[in-house]
């Protein structure tokens, strides 16, 4: 009975590599094709995480990564026991979430304006000019946004008018929301050609029989338009929230400064400062992977609870 068995396995094992060769070569100049994206994601992705092991060390340089001493968790209790570590926490989870509620929406909005535009000549001239700020540096960005709003500034003098002061830059309590603005400014257009591309998948066979049942533009768009983008938001969602943790080190760093640092350190300002100019780099490692942590409990958990509320999820 079991050589009968062990026959039946040793078969059904050569027949799977036989089927996954014969795969590979059909297949080759796919794989071809997908060689150099597979190496670089290797080299730059996956052969650094060894460098994780550097949050449980005491690294030295001039002692190397074999011979400087293991102190276990104490990089993550000196991260958790610092003063600052709950505000700085604060403030990554506040900027991240106001992108979550104000930018996420801003490039599916656009497309969604953009796809009901038919005259193709002016649909294109406002892609152009949506797409471009992505193209233009944080340091060019921050640069234009503290000309306007400084204490001269055109959009500071408008402002004046309404009772506003001359120091928005120096109010705590403008600095988020003039992150979220910028980060609208810079990448919702550019957020937009994902959703477009979904929206040309929509079957046009739809809309012609809504007309016919009697559906307006506005009826269209809930019941055929958003339900046929569903998927690609719910997923880009889930990849958003899994980023809540990392927000852009140069636009906080450049529109930072002494007077509202309280509410603009982030994690990746923090680990600048602290950890790489200081020369921590395996408390700069702890705050890092603390911060890969985080995201993959969230992106796991929102996944989750997306693959049982609905038909859509990453995995």
């Amino acid at each position: 009975m079991f050589p009968i068995i062990q026959k039946s396995a040793y078969h059904s094992t050569k027949a799977a590599r036989v089927k996954f060769r014969a795969q590979l070569i059909n297949n080759r100049y796919l794989y071809l094709l997908a060689l150099p994206g597979m190496c670089y994601f290797i080299l730059f992705h996956y052969v650094p995480m060894w460098g994780m092991t550097l949050a449980f060390q005491e690294y030295n340089a001039f002692l190397g990564f074999f011979e400087s001493e293991w102190v276990g968790f104490d990089q993550f209790k000196r991260l958790f026991d610092h003063p600052d570590f709950w505000n700085i926490f604060r403030n990554t989870i506040a900027i991240s979430l106001l992108n979550v509620v104000f930018f996420f929406p801003a490039p599916i909005i656009l497309a969604l304006m953009l796809n009901e535009v038919r005259a193709t000549f002016y649909k294109k001239s406002i892609q152009t000019v949506l797409y471009l700020p992505h193209f233009v540096s944080w340091v060019v960005i921050c640069s234009i946004t503290i000309s306007l709003l400084n204490s001269d500034g055109a959009i500071t003098s408008l402002l004046s008018r309404f009772g506003f002061h001359d120091q928005l830059l120096m109010d705590k309590f403008y600095f988020w929301g003039i992150i979220t603005i910028q980060s609208i400014w810079k990448d919702a257009g550019w957020g937009t050609i994902i959703f477009l591309a979904a929206l040309t998948g929509i079957n046009p066979e739809l809309y012609e029989a809504s007309r016919v049942d009697g559906a307006n533009r506005w009826k269209q768009l809930l019941h055929i338009t958003l339900p046929g983008i569903m998927g690609t938001i719910v997923i880009l969602l889930i990849l958003r929230l899994g980023q809540i943790m990392t927000l852009s080190f140069d636009q906080l760093y450049i529109m930072g400064n002494p007077i509202v640092k309280d509410v603009a350190e982030i994690f990746d300002t923090y680990v600048y400062t602290t950890g790489v100019l200081q020369g921590n780099f395996s408390f700069a490692t702890a705050v890092g992977l603390f911060k890969s942590v985080v995201g993959f409990i969230l992106i796991m958990s929102v996944n989750y609870i997306a693959r049982k509320t609905s038909e859509n999820a990453l995995f």
